[in-house]
């Protein structure tokens, strides 16, 4: 399915790292350090979204930005300030900043449903004895939060619904997660 997907949107995620590319004037893809499956380092790619409104040109032969950890809030801001730009704001209320992903999940890095990839600080954070079982499955494109609350969850309500989901996992679960995301995607509901 992921790679069924990545062939269909390939069109739309390709015109969309042109203009980050030209709009940014940096590399249009980044890299995050996440914590993957077993406790191992994963880098989630993502188009990027955020850039000084006013930045100069920065040549890089790369066509991926690595980036350090950022500091987590304990909840999304409604608008998130360093997001400047109409075109990133688009691509982020329609998740075309997250299409890199489908191809991690056909390299077998992600899975399409599973608890979200989360930082190291975000696991010493949020999950403390729970981050064995957080790690014990593939960190996923979308999943339970995503598809009921997006960006209005707090940390403490997404990793409930992150445990709930491992806690529960069945393939009606897995289809209805599946379904919501398409859903909500198309809509940009709760997305900012």
């Amino acid at each position: 399915m992921a790679f069924l997907l990545s062939v269909l949107l390939f069109p739309i995620l390709l015109g969309s790292a042109v203009a980050v590319a030209v709009e940014s004037r940096r590399a249009p893809f980044v890299a995050h350090r996440r914590i993957g499956l077993s406790g191992r380092v994963l880098w989630v790619w993502k188009l990027r979204t955020m850039w000084e409104a006013e930045q100069p040109f920065a040549f890089t032969p790369s066509l991926v930005e690595f980036l350090p950890d950022a500091p987590i809030p304990v909840k999304k801001a409604d608008r998130d300030p360093r997001v400047t730009s109409p075109l990133a704001l688009f691509l982020r209320k329609y998740s075309i900043d997250e299409l890199p992903q489908l191809w991690q999940v056909v390299l077998g890095q992600l899975a399409l449903v599973g608890p979200r990839p989360l930082t190291e600080a975000e696991i010493q954070r949020y999950y403390g004895a729970s981050a064995k079982t957080m790690l014990s499955v593939k960190p996923g494109v979308t999943g339970l939060w995503q598809v009921n609350g997006r960006s209005r969850l707090s940390y403490e309500q997404r990793k409930r619904l992150d445990q709930f989901l491992l806690n529960n996992w069945s393939v009606p679960l897995y289809l209805k997660i599946l379904y919501s995301t398409v859903v909500c995607v198309v809509t940009g509901k709760d997305a900012h």
